[in-house]
């Protein structure tokens, strides 16, 4: 679905730099899902599964292309 779209920008901003973009993407929305659970007093076991559940989720719509 997203995977034509993550294709061109990293085709325009070269592979290096879009790397780099990525990581802080992932590291970014990681940091979100524990800031969310910790408020939420749920455990470090099922943030886990969160983020692995995101992970899936973005290979699925093509966000990891």
């Amino acid at each position: 679905m997203f995977a034509p779209l993550v294709i061109l920008v990293r085709n325009i901003v070269g592979q290096p730099k879009f790397v780099k973009l990525r990581g802080k993407a992932i590291a970014m929305h990681s940091k979100a899902i524990t800031n969310v659970c910790n408020q939420m007093g749920i455990d470090r076991s099922r943030r886990q599964g969160w983020i692995r559940l995101a992970r899936d989720n973005g290979k699925r719509l093509g966000l990891l292309a």
